[in-house]
């Protein structure tokens, strides 16, 4: 009698997992119809210098990169989290940095008389906003507010789903911001057949929140001028100002994975000391037993 039920609570289970899976398949290309998911098209995955456990930063590359993002990205998007000092971590000297920093003004103040004042800025203050408040930013982009850059290479991460993220994990890949403002920069395309943009949009099938945004494409071939002879495209402009913008969120990274390398070979020298001192222990221990 008892295996009678289990057999039929058994062939109820799995008809009931059955229709699940059925009904699942059924719904889910009416649902994935319905509700899009972005982006339409996933981050292009990019070689970086500064991938995997041994990755660093190619200071020549960030130079590049805090150039575009000074003359194109800064007419709309602050940095207001990173200072001015901090350059002299890409190859500038003190000087350097202080004449930089003196070409733009920040706010200051109150003075004697309670009034607040501008003036150049100094290495110790942070790239200023290049709007006084949100409500001027979005009046100017078409109602959108132009996010901050200090942490976008870190904050625009897109999830990859099964099985991608197991691999993910051994191979240590973390440069999803970078790979994706990429290919946010480089992917403006023709809309499909039928599609309508809305006006004052554009669009652009890698953006994480919609198929359009406010942004128009920002960046041109031959629109920044580079000083080593490097390629002055769009597809370079792209990457050195993503690799810019992951050193931004992410400063001290060599330092962290040289840290990194050091406590696993750490952890490998005190785990053979332990395994030879149980073998030399217990080596004693049976020999005096005999």
């Amino acid at each position: 009698m008892k295996k009678l039920v289990a057999g039929l609570l058994s062939i109820a289970l799995i008809g009931g997992f059955a229709t699940v899976a059925a009904v699942a398949a059924e719904t889910k290309p009416a649902a994935e119809a319905a509700t899009p998911h972005y982006p339409l098209k996933e981050p292009r995955e990019q070689h970086w210098t500064f991938s995997g456990p041994f990755g660093y930063y190619d200071k020549a590359q960030l130079q590049r990169g805090l150039k575009v993002y000074t003359e194109v990205c800064s007419a709309c998007h602050s940095m207001k989290l990173v200072p001015f000092r901090t350059l002299e971590e890409l190859g500038y000297s003190e000087a350097q940095v202080k004449t930089f920093a003196a070409n733009y003004e920040v706010q200051d103040g109150p003075n004697a008389q309670g009034e607040m004042f501008t003036r150049k800025a100094l290495p110790s203050d942070h790239f200023p906003s290049p709007f006084p408040n949100d409500e001027a930013a979005a009046a100017s982009n078409n109602g959108a507010v132009p996010p901050d850059m200090s942490l976008l290479a870190k904050a625009r991460e897109i999830e990859r789903g099964f099985p991608q993220f197991i691999f993910d994990i051994f191979t240590q890949y973390q440069e999803g911001g970078p790979d994706y403002i990429y290919s946010l920069l480089t992917g403006y395309e023709e809309p499909p057949a039928g599609f309508q943009v809305p006006q004052n949009s554009h669009y652009n099938p890698y953006f994480d929140a919609a198929a359009t945004f406010a942004m128009p494409k920002p960046l041109s071939d031959g629109q920044v001028t580079y000083d080593d002879g490097s390629p002055q495209t769009v597809d370079q402009y792209a990457r050195d100002v993503a690799s810019f913008l992951m050193w931004a969120s992410e400063p001290h990274l060599e330092d962290r994975k040289q840290l990194g390398f050091m406590v696993i070979v750490f952890l490998l020298i005190f785990s053979a000391l332990i395994y030879l001192t149980k073998r030399s222990v217990y080596a004693k221990a049976g020999a005096g037993a005999h």
